[in-house]
């Protein structure tokens, strides 16, 4: 069933403010997903925060000429859905990464950050990146390490002085 002018109009609205609401979004190819594995692709983008909509690639042309982001004519052919990552930057392509692990048809496309393309490439490697949580835990415990280290040898000292 064809959209009619106003429902073309609200839909490249949305994607509009998806788009500058986001802190990052990734665009792929559903092309192939069977609906179990689509539905379990949903229920953790949800749990991580993200937007994920299929999505007429004309649309996302049109909204992403609004914004006057240029660059992702090529990512959009075939079937195409967008994963908007709205609180965590990162949470999309890491539930993307993890689920291209057991539906080998998803294929990403490309993505954006922070004001910038990213290819295919990028998008992987930005999956690769600990949490924030992660990397707060492993840098107070490199911060902790030296005060653990001579506090163990000043008790070292103090029990043989004894």
């Amino acid at each position: 069933m064809s959209l009619t002018r106003e429902q073309k109009a609200v839909q490249i609205d949305e994607i509009v403010e998806l788009t500058k609401e986001c802190k990052s979004f990734v665009i792929v190819s559903y092309k192939g997903i069977n609906v179990a594995d689509d539905t379990v692709m949903r229920a953790k983008f949800r749990e991580s925060g993200v937007t994920y909509r299929v999505l007429k690639n004309r649309l996302i042309k049109k909204a992403l000429d609004q914004l006057g982001i240029t660059g992702y004519d090529a990512a959009l052919t075939d079937s195409t859905a967008v994963a908007f990552s709205m609180t965590d930057a990162l949470a999309g392509p890491k539930v993307i990464a993890e689920m291209s692990k057991t539906v080998k048809v998803l294929e990403v496309k490309c993505g954006r950050m922070d004001g910038n393309y990213l290819d295919a490439a990028q998008v992987q490697a930005l999956a690769q990146i600990p949490s924030k949580e992660v990397l707060v835990a492993k840098l107070l415990g490199l911060l902790l390490s030296p005060l653990t280290g001579l506090a163990v040898a000043l008790n070292e000292v103090a029990k043989k002085n004894a």
